[in-house]
């Protein structure tokens, strides 16, 4: 009898999402981000408020929200938090649509500049 796939947990999708945006592990805001969540195990799917405990932990890290790779993480975390059959999609693809999903066609000058410079359009 085939089973589906357990959820991931929200500390699962961060690291996936730490993985699409800095996979060199350069930015050390990222790496807070990534530090802040890493004890969440609970299912994403468990979580009430997957975007504001996000936000929060964003806010910690880059409360002005300049970094535009600490952006565009919780842009996927938040993404890949909604959409879990994307988890293992090319990082391109999943900037591009969470840019869009989560920042809608005009993101901050900062952070499109970020995802061009990405080879993201």
């Amino acid at each position: 009898m085939p089973t589906n796939p357990l959820p991931p947990s929200l500390a699962e999708v961060v690291n996936r999402a730490v993985d699409v945006v800095d996979p060199e592990g350069a930015n050390d805001g990222v790496g807070e981000l990534q530090r802040h969540l890493e004890d969440r195990d609970e299912p994403v799917t468990a979580i009430d408020d997957v975007d504001e405990v996000l936000a929060e932990a964003a806010g910690t890290v880059d409360p002005e929200g300049e970094d535009p790779e600490v952006v565009m993480a919780v842009a996927v975390a938040s993404y890949l938090a909604r959409r879990r059959d994307e988890l293992d999609d090319v990082p391109e693809d999943i900037l591009r649509l969470a840019a869009r999903a989560e920042l809608g066609r005009h993101p901050p000058t900062h952070v499109a500049d970020w995802l061009a410079a990405q080879g993201v359009h």
